[in-house]
């Protein structure tokens, strides 16, 4: 097949309606550095060295772009170079407006927890194909809109882990100790040293809310530290160690010496602790949030720690948060700031839970990945608004198949459409599954000459259901 691109648009998402008309075709030569990666990622492939795969790059009209903000780690941005995609790299977030503006020219974009991509954005996508959140929450994006829109979003909710679970053993220390109150009177010239108040941590008790991938790595941090864990979920979990689950929240917070926060901010989670929730808390006892800043009703918990019923808190998150390094975080922002932040035994960090050279990295490389793979491959394995689809890959000694990636509204009879399109050609894999109003099918299919690919595009677009369709080849 002939290296040369073939060219198809995609028109803007109208306000009213997802238009079910684009096409993005490639016939590129292989490359190999992605390959590898996807190799090894995916074993099931077999050895490089048995069959060696071809690589598919989709382009759209022009090369790939793709748009990183908050200052997501210089090694995606060299992965995504090295696939020779355009990369604009940004240190800080963008509001809506400037969203709106710039987004139509890419065909990607990596976001930490501050953009948010709204329904509006995503309409001004005229171009976009996938979304990655440089993090693990992925609450920031219009994620029914963007699978409705045939956009996968994908996250990160493994590698950053270990920094908050540290974090969180930091503060427990450090509100225990007081230590963060000493140094500040010591930067002032005050010498005050005391140990009423100051407690090892040794034989308290831990009580996590949310036993995910931070809850149970911190539950294991704790043990060792000599803590006594319990936690509350909304499923069953088989604990780690000696942890222990509890049946209510209630339950937690009433035995809980420390109490630490690791939930999504849904509605359900929207202000889970507030006056009541703080009242059922061990007299003197801790409050750490390094989860969303909306799970805590934060004017109840100042009343609560002037009270002297709880005794500190640890807060990395925030309702409103300032959208750059520098800027004010004052009333204007959280009406309450002022008052926060005169309470002495509060610590507060601007939202650096996952915020290590490590943790960072290992996001960069986990989400980069994943974008390169539905770029390349349409994969969309880890994808968390989308139906997860994957093949193995096709081979170097397949040189005349294309891959078919078929986005559609989940509805009876698209099969029986795209498979007569197909049925001229061997179809040598097929898989397809959905998620809620949205499908995905991907199929391999065999003996494909250029002009094919012009003819599969057009009947494929006009299929009744069609959101997105890709051919790769």
């Amino acid at each position: 097949m002939s290296s040369k691109p073939i060219t198809i648009t995609k028109p803007a998402i109208p306000a009213s309606s997802y238009s079910p008309h684009y096409v993005s075709v490639s016939i590129s030569p292989p490359t190999g550095s992605l390959l590898q990666e996807h190799l090894r990622r995916t074993p099931s492939l077999g050895s490089p060295n048995v069959r060696q795969p071809k690589v598919l790059h989709p382009i759209d009209n022009e090369d790939l772009r793709i748009l990183l903000l908050e200052n997501i780690s210089l090694d995606a941005v060299k992965s995504f170079q090295a696939n020779g995609w355009q990369v604009d790299h940004h240190t800080k977030s963008m509001n809506e407006d400037d969203l709106v503006q710039k987004i139509g020219q890419y065909h990607a974009i990596g976001i930490r927890s501050k953009t948010r991509i709204t329904e509006r954005v995503i309409k001004a996508a005229s171009k976009l194909l996938v979304i990655g959140c440089f993090c693990i929450g992925v609450n920031q994006v219009d994620l029914v809109t963007a699978g409705k829109a045939g956009i996968p979003v994908f996250n990160s909710p493994f590698s950053n882990s270990r920094s908050v679970a540290e974090l969180v053993i930091s503060e427990i220390i450090a509100l225990a100790r007081q230590y963060f109150e000493r140094s500040f009177e010591m930067r002032q010239g005050v010498w005050n040293k005391k140990s009423k108040g100051c407690w090892e941590i040794r034989g308290k008790t831990l009580g996590i809310v949310g036993y995910g991938h931070i809850g149970s790595q911190l539950s294991v941090l704790a043990e060792a530290f000599g803590m006594r864990v319990v936690f509350y979920d909304i499923i069953n979990i088989m604990p780690l160690g000696s942890a222990r689950q509890v049946e209510s929240l209630s339950v937690l917070l009433s035995q809980s010496d420390f109490v630490t926060l690791h939930v999504p901010e849904l509605p359900e989670t929207r202000n889970m602790i507030s006056g009541m929730q703080l009242a059922q808390m061990k007299q003197g006892a801790y409050l750490i949030n390094n989860a969303r800043g909306g799970v805590v009703d934060i004017p109840a918990l100042i009343s609560a720690v002037r009270s002297g019923h709880i005794a500190g808190a640890a807060l990395d998150v925030f309702p409103h948060e300032p959208g750059a390094n520098g800027a004010p975080f004052d009333d204007e922002l959280n009406r309450w700031s002022s008052e926060l932040r005169a309470l002495k035994n509060v610590i507060l960090t601007p939202h650096i839970g996952g915020s290590t050279e490590e943790a960072q990295r290992m996001i960069g490389d986990e989400v980069s990945g994943s974008l390169a793979r539905y770029l390349d491959f349409g994969s969309t394995v880890g994808a968390v608004n989308f139906p997860e689809v994957d093949l193995r890959a096709i081979t170097a000694e397949q040189p005349d198949h294309v891959r078919v990636c078929h986005v559609h509204v989940n509805q009876p009879g698209v099969l029986k459409q795209v498979n007569e399109v197909l049925s001229p050609y061997n179809v040598e894999k097929q898989y397809s599954d959905s998620k809620g109003d949205v499908a995905y099918l991907m199929a391999d299919i065999a003996d494909v000459s250029p002009q094919d690919v012009n003819r599969l595009r057009e009947l494929i677009s006009k299929t009744s259901a069609n959101i997105l369709t890709r051919l790769l080849a």
